[in-house]
């Protein structure tokens, strides 16, 4: 079990904290101005994401219901799990329908303007919808840390 745990723990750490370093460096690189920066970070935030976000989730899930099966699935009942599940599972569904499709679309847009010297406008709109998405998509996992660290109605 405290494998599990452990293992759980350093999923959430990776799970998290590329989601917001990954914000970070992209903001960065649209605040720049360079058409090369926004494309380079919209590529790697792309790479960022298939060797941290989707391990740190799958890690996060597999962990979690293995713990829950091991402890007895009435823990669900317990509601800071409950709600950390469905919270977990709302950002994989943003993440999957919402953000991946408008990294892609970044992506795209970012490599065919980067050699100019301004940003297209349908890049800048992918990039607020991306901001807000996002946004969301962070702060829920920052909540579930919370309930799982404080367990309130345990």
């Amino acid at each position: 079990m405290q494998i599990l745990l452990a293992i759980h723990i350093v999923s959430a750490v990776v799970f998290v904290g590329n989601m917001i370093i990954s914000a970070f460096w992209k903001v960065r690189a649209d605040r720049s101005g360079s058409t090369e920066a926004m494309a380079n970070a919209s590529r790697s935030l792309l790479w960022a994401d298939i060797v941290f976000t989707v391990p740190g989730l799958v890690g996060l899930l597999v962990t979690g219901i293995w713990m829950v099966n091991l402890t007895g699935w009435e823990r669900f009942q317990e509601p800071w799990l409950g709600i950390s599940l469905v919270l977990l599972v709302l950002t994989a569904v943003i993440w999957a329908a919402g953000l991946l499709p408008l990294q892609l679309r970044m992506a795209r847009l970012a490599r065919l303007q980067s050699t100019n010297t301004t940003s297209d406008p349908a890049y800048r709109r992918s990039s607020k919808i991306w901001s807000m998405l996002g946004g969301i998509a962070t702060l829920m996992p920052v909540v579930i840390l919370f309930l799982m660290v404080l367990r309130p109605g345990a």
